[in-house]
């Protein structure tokens, strides 16, 4: 567009919206049901099938997520995808018997209060004991399996430690992060992404809440 006012001319470019190729990626993944995605999912769940149930990865199947989840492709980020059995968690009881109570005797039927993928980052914690769980993200689902892409972090590599950005995790209040709900799939099951007055029961836990709750407190007459 010129626009011409005596000798001078102004010329103005309108700048169109581009996406960029991780925005691509993004999108694709959002429509999980189109032909590609469909094709794509089968393929890679069989694949994942004929390998071990954790499996270090060399670059992670979703780069738009795991970046948004704090992954970079430099030294010291470590990439591991873990399976886990779906449906209900039965008791670990010695030949499905509960010497007890009737009311205790439930075996099969018992949902954890758990999500899936915060189970998964529990196995690949304790898989690897001397890196620290940054997140994790979905990637593919099955009959039987869910799979899960395990982000963690070297904390004695010299780049994590020299980067300000990450090295917040070498603190040793973070060991084990994943086994104290404090990673972004724990503070989904503790109820903490919900803020406001209607979720005060919530924080800093339920059980925390309960306890102050219960517990009684008696002025003393001075």
């Amino acid at each position: 567009l010129q626009i011409r006012r005596g000798e001078t001319s102004i010329s103005i470019i309108r700048r169109t919206d581009t996406m960029g190729a991780y925005k691509y990626v993004e999108e694709l993944w959002k429509r999980k049901q189109s032909d590609v995605m469909r094709f794509l999912a089968r393929v890679r769940c069989w694949e994942y099938r004929q390998l071990p149930s954790i499996t270090r990865l060399t670059q992670p199947s979703r780069p738009d997520k795991a970046r948004m989840l704090g992954y970079k492709a430099k030294q010291g980020y470590v990439v591991y995808r873990v399976r886990v059995r779906r449906g209900d968690r039965k008791k670990p009881v010695s030949k499905g018997i509960v010497y007890g109570k009737p009311v205790n005797a439930g075996i099969a039927k018992l949902k954890p209060v758990r999500n899936l993928r915060s189970i998964a980052e529990e196995r690949v914690g304790r898989k690897c004991g001397g890196l620290r769980v940054l997140n994790s993200y979905w990637v593919n689902e099955d009959a039987v399996y869910k799979y899960f892409e395990v982000i963690l972090v070297d904390t004695a590599h010299t780049a994590i430690r020299n980067d300000a950005r990450i090295n917040w995790i070498c603190n040793p209040v973070h060991k084990h992060r994943e086994l104290r709900g404090l990673t972004g799939a724990g503070k989904k099951y503790r109820g903490l992404q919900v803020k406001g007055h209607l979720q005060t029961k919530a924080r800093p836990s339920r059980r925390a809440t309960y306890k102050r709750n219960q517990r009684v407190s008696l002025r003393r007459y001075r």
